[in-house]
């Protein structure tokens, strides 16, 4: 008999508005994840301390860790701490590396993990995957995917404005990263899954066509909701391939080589526009641009203060960071005199 349908692991909850972190404890109880709140919250600097003592009225048996966050040690420490008690669940409150942070300790003693994100600067919100530093490389770890998901407007507008702006650019490179799936599809005969395409696109599509900006509520749902999407994305087919080609390659070899010059979704925003170009796709690499633009986020190497020459260097050193996937920077195996005259032309293209 053939299988008729998949099953695919999702959050039993997501909720996106503003004045959800209050209903945590609710949510936490209906869903009947932990019914007395019984559970470890792990916060990161920032306004995640502020987030736990807002609900620490309604979660009175929770503990309250403070992780540094975005290192394998922090997340090994705290799943430490973890076996101190027996927990219901773990609920990360923070930007990403507090919940990446969160979702690996979690992972590692088979704890449900609750994402409360304070910020929007990446799509790890609800992803299968955690990214730690570990002695000075960056690496990528599969974890469980949240048992639910909390995006409170009211604290991601406190927040950082440049953090929850770059998701923007973050999201959109979607767009690149698919088209160097459907190029390892036809050059290698790679396998492509449709589920995974689909909700990795229509988040991206979806933010690059909505007129509104960081200050619209409208506009800062979508972008919520597309990064989850994202995340399922990468959940539905196992990998971070229907959000990660070319553009995220120049991100860690930027990361890698230079020890990072700006956040990481400004560098993958880059990263997407200059693999776009090289493409040769006219039409998105003019709505890419055009986004980018509308919403200040970098579109040139000097943006991210690099020179010519270390993003040469960079773009030549970028299929080292991920030696299994292919991706228009593998297929195109450019030289530095050719990506050094291939920049000149992207810098004309992309203008003021």
């Amino acid at each position: 008999m053939p299988l008729l349908a998949r099953t695919v692991t999702t959050p039993l909850t997501i909720d996106v508005r503003r004045g959800a972190v209050a209903d945590l404890g609710a949510i936490l109880a209906d869903r009947r994840i932990s019914s007395g709140g019984d559970v470890a919250v792990v916060v990161g600097p920032g306004q995640g301390e502020r987030i736990a003592e807002l609900i620490r009225p309604k979660l009175g048996a929770a503990d309250v860790f403070t992780a540094a966050g975005g290192t394998l040690d922090a997340a090994n420490d705290l799943a430490a701490k973890l076996r101190s008690a027996s927990y219901d669940a773990v609920v990360g409150i923070g930007g990403g590396k507090t919940i990446d942070t969160a979702k690996y300790a979690a992972t590692r003693y088979g704890i449900p993990m609750v994402s409360v994100a304070t910020s929007l600067a990446h799509d790890g919100i609800a992803s299968p995957v955690s990214t730690l530093d570990h002695d000075g490389v960056r690496g990528s770890y599969g974890v469980h995917i949240p048992i639910a998901v909390v995006v409170d407007l009211d604290f991601v507008e406190t927040g950082p404005e440049r953090r929850n702006r770059a998701g923007i650019a973050e999201l959109v490179s979607n767009i690149s990263a698919l088209a160097d799936w459907d190029l390892a599809h036809e050059v290698r005969g790679e396998p492509v899954d449709g589920l995974a395409v689909t909700l990795s696109r229509i988040g991206a599509e979806a933010v690059l066509n909505h007129p509104g900006d960081m200050s619209d509520d409208g506009f800062v749902t979508v972008l919520a909701e597309a990064l989850i999407t994202s995340g399922l994305a990468m959940a539905v087919c196992g990998s971070s391939r229907p959000c990660s080609g070319g553009c995220h390659e120049i991100c860690h070899a930027i990361d890698l080589t230079l020890g990072g010059k700006a956040l990481h979704a400004e560098q993958v925003g880059v990263g997407a526009l200059f693999c776009t170009f090289l493409r040769g796709d006219e039409a998105r690499f003019a709505q890419l641009n055009r986004v980018l633009r509308r919403h200040a986020l970098p579109r040139l190497p000097a943006d991210l203060d690099l020179t010519d020459e270390q993003f040469v260097d960079v773009v030549g050193y970028a299929p080292r960071t991920r030696p299994d996937r292919y991706t228009i920077l593998e297929h195109l195996a450019l030289s530095p005199e050719e990506v050094r005259a291939r920049l000149a032309d992207y810098v004309d293209a992309v203008g003021e």
